[in-house]
């Protein structure tokens, strides 16, 4: 792949992280003691108009500690 495509790609998926986390981040600060201990099920699902890509990726994450 060149090197346009790969910068475009790193960058989109640079802000795929950062407001992932803070989607994540809010969900946590609302929900206040009732995130506590708890673990989180989430799933990021991916399509691109244009293409025959659909990923689906799973995982937990443990909310903040008592």
């Amino acid at each position: 792949m060149d090197d346009d495509f790969n910068m475009s790609l790193r960058k989109f998926l640079k802000q795929v992280g950062v407001t992932s986390q803070q989607a994540i981040e809010d969900g946590v600060r609302k929900a206040g003691a009732a995130a506590t201990g708890r673990t989180f099920t989430a799933k990021m699902v991916l399509t691109v108009d244009g293409l025959d890509v659909e990923h689906v990726v799973t995982g937990k994450i443990a909310g903040p500690a008592a």
